[in-house]
């Protein structure tokens, strides 16, 4: 199960991040500048965010093994159909449907966890497939800079594109939403795993939403995710556009580069998902969430702000993988906690929480560009056009350590307004 959930996280992200690597010869192609890409890069995440909790509430309803299945079908067509455009229109309207695709992933995959997985695993697994995540975060830019030198970036996004088709079939024959229903599955595992998680489909019971949006814990995670959000999404995005427009690096080491930095992530990833199931054994596990996630947020506002100041491109990536790795060390941790406040609701209220990430990340892609362009129109170049931009990053990663140091546990199933 957890192979079939890496290899998804893989996929997922080595087709998203091709785009950013991409970007700049598509500018060039289509003679578009940065708030262009901006909007490029935002049609997907708006999709994302817009599907995100109906497709969490569908997989609800009728199990992940179908909604998954039709999501890595999906996104794995409009991927290969990204070769085919021809302008910003035809880019903004595939990059949409690519982001509708999409959405609802992650809900699902929290529902398999909490279903298939025992709460004292649960953490380091979700460490696990959070790196491979990274991981193809990471390969994307360098793989993708080697194929748009060689073939053409058409050609490349119509290889990564294949990639989601054989993953879906693979995972439509093996799985089951119920553990009890996978016929390698014996008695000894289904001991092991529990009953806490939700039944495979649940009852169509209402959402409490009117509960759910007076709970703080809710709107405490959406807004660290939201912060998180605005972080990652400068690397998946604009970080190439940045090494090669503002500090003047050629599209092949600024591809290794990118890589560098999103394998910091993943290093974080997979520390932070043993780290969260030591923490969820402490004796006090809220109060070890509250310093975990206060101090990583913090170092990774102090690694941005010393690498951005730095000259050397090499030495600049390194401080932001540092930042990367250790934003990215808390994930898994905030899985953990949007699981267990989510109570029954997972795929909803999870979902719900996901897609604030959706604010942050639209506001990373289009701040990024349209900050670029205004500062060169003031006549500015290089690292002057842009790293004046990396000073908002640093501040919501200072407003993330706030939130997780101010935090309040109160799951949904249990909580009660006014108490």
């Amino acid at each position: 199960m957890l192979l079939f959930l890496c290899t998804l996280a893989f996929v997922f992200y080595l087709d998203r991040v091709c785009m950013a690597q991409a970007a700049k010869p598509i500018q060039d192609r289509f003679e578009l500048k940065n708030w262009h890409m901006s909007l490029v890069h935002m049609a997907f995440t708006l999709a994302y965010g817009l599907f995100e909790v109906p497709t969490g509430r569908w997989g609800d309803r009728i199990g992940a093994r179908k909604i998954l299945t039709r999501i890595a079908v999906w996104w794995s067509i409009f991927t290969a159909l990204t070769a085919a455009c021809w302008g910003l229109v035809s880019l903004v309207v595939i990059r949409f449907l690519f982001g509708a695709g999409e959405a609802g992933a992650y809900p699902n995959i929290a529902r398999i966890l909490a279903r298939w997985f025992p709460e004292k695993q649960r953490g380091r697994v979700q460490g696990v497939m959070l790196t491979a995540a990274l991981l193809g975060g990471a390969a994307a830019p360098a793989l993708a800079a080697q194929l748009i030198h060689g073939a053409g970036w058409r050609a490349t996004f119509l290889v990564f594109g294949s990639a989601g088709i054989i993953w879906a079939s693979a995972f439509w024959f093996w799985f089951r939403d119920d553990p009890a229903a996978h016929r390698a599955v014996n008695d000894a595992e289904l001991e092991e795993i529990g009953a806490a998680g939700p039944p495979p489909v649940t009852k169509r019971e209402p959402i409490p939403w009117r509960i759910a949006l007076r709970n703080p814990s809710i709107w405490l995670l959406g807004v660290i995710m939201l912060c998180t959000s605005f972080h990652s999404y400068l690397y998946f995005s604009w970080f190439p556009t940045y090494l090669q427009s503002g500090r003047g690096v050629e599209q092949r080491p600024a591809g290794w580069l990118a890589s560098l930095v999103l394998a910091g992530g993943a290093a974080g990833n997979l520390g932070g998902g043993f780290l969260a199931d030591r923490l969820a054994r402490g004796g006090n596990r809220v109060r070890f969430r509250r310093w975990h996630g206060g101090l990583a947020f913090g170092l990774a506002a102090f690694a941005l702000l010393i690498g951005v100041r730095c000259h050397a491109p090499l030495t600049t990536s390194i401080f932001a993988a540092i930042s990367s790795l250790t934003a990215a060390s808390i994930l898994s941790t905030w899985w953990s906690t949007a699981i267990e406040v989510s109570g029954k609701h997972i795929g909803s209220l999870f979902g719900l929480m996901n897609s604030m990430g959706v604010i942050g990340a639209m506001g990373s892609q289009l701040f990024f560009g349209a900050f670029a362009d205004w500062r060169g129109s003031l006549g500015y170049t290089g690292r002057a056009q842009w790293d004046p931009a990396f000073y908002l990053v640093e501040a919501l990663l200072l407003v993330a350590a706030l939130c997780w140091a101010l935090f309040s546990y109160r799951p949904v199933d249990e909580f009660r307004p006014g108490s």
